[in-house]
């Protein structure tokens, strides 16, 4: 089947460097694929700046603080494909800056950030700590096929 994606970066300006839509493609296929899903699936990726990451992450969350990513699962039981799984929203600048933080180049983290909420979307999450297991262990894979090494490694200092 297939996996649709409505890229949305009409909002962040020139500031910030993000990725090209074909390479946001490419990743979320190369998920769609290592998870063996099967259904036509739809979904938003939506990048945008601090403030309006701030003010979603404040409403829904009580966090007055911009976050890297957000997922927005829909919970509307359509009967057509493809199925709507949700949005997925992404501060650039968060991402960027954490990115330099912790020594990684800013492609993998990218890539990391983007698979992680698109795994919240299919219902992984990491609350409790067998769940985050199974979510970090997915992510580590996927990523995997995608040339990029294992996020959660400790960053050896340069």
């Amino acid at each position: 089947m297939t996996l649709t994606i409505d890229y949305q970066t009409e909002e962040l300006g020139n500031d910030e460097r993000f990725p090209s839509e074909k390479r946001l493609q490419r990743w979320l296929n190369t998920a769609y694929e290592a998870l063996a899903l099967s259904e036509a699936l739809e979904l938003t990726v939506r990048l945008v700046d601090n403030d309006e990451m701030q003010e979603l992450n404040r409403e829904y969350r009580g966090k007055d603080a911009p976050t890297n990513v957000l997922s927005f699962p829909c919970d509307w039981d359509l009967p057509e494909e493809p199925r709507l799984l949700g949005d997925v929203v992404i501060a650039a600048a968060v991402v960027n800056r954490e990115a330099k933080e912790q020594k990684k180049s800013a492609e993998a983290h990218w890539a990391h950030i983007t698979i992680h909420g698109f795994l919240h979307l299919l219902g992984y999450d990491h609350i409790e700590d067998d769940e985050a297991e199974k979510m970090e262990n997915t992510e580590r894979d996927i990523l995997a096929r995608l040339g990029y090494a294992d996020p959660y490694a400790p960053v050896a200092d340069a």
